[in-house]
């Protein structure tokens, strides 16, 4: 399924930047695909930088282009059958985003104690 998830990532990547235009929704870009193990679906995760629309409506629009993203996928593909889309927003840059944020409050409260002790 890796090696099938990553050919279908891969595809969709140039598809968005040759053939679907999602820029009205800001800079879209495909984080990871999961194929079911019978190849019939695939998730497809996304991350949105500097969004100019609501995650919703996002995720509606991407989820909107499913038919046509698959339709240019299939000759790519070159399996019996084209898996059946779902997009899905990725939260984990957002997750990473804010245990790094976390950290750096951390070591800036440590500081700040160590800096109080030495004064």
């Amino acid at each position: 399924m890796d090696r099938v998830g990553n050919q279908v990532l891969e595809i969709l990547c140039g598809i968005l930047t040759k053939n679907i235009n999602l820029s009205h929704l800001g800079f879209v870009t495909f984080t990871y695909v999961d194929v079911a193990p019978d190849l019939r679906t695939a998730k497809v995760y996304y991350s949105v930088l500097e969004r100019k629309k609501s995650n919703k409506e996002i995720n509606i629009a991407i989820n909107q282009k499913r038919k046509a993203f698959k339709k240019y996928m299939g000759p790519e593909l070159h399996l019996k059958n084209t898996p059946d889309l779902h997009f899905f927003h990725d939260e984990s840059l957002l997750y990473g985003n804010k245990i790094n944020k976390l950290i750096h409050d951390i070591d800036l409260k440590n500081t700040d104690e160590s800096d109080s002790e030495h004064t």
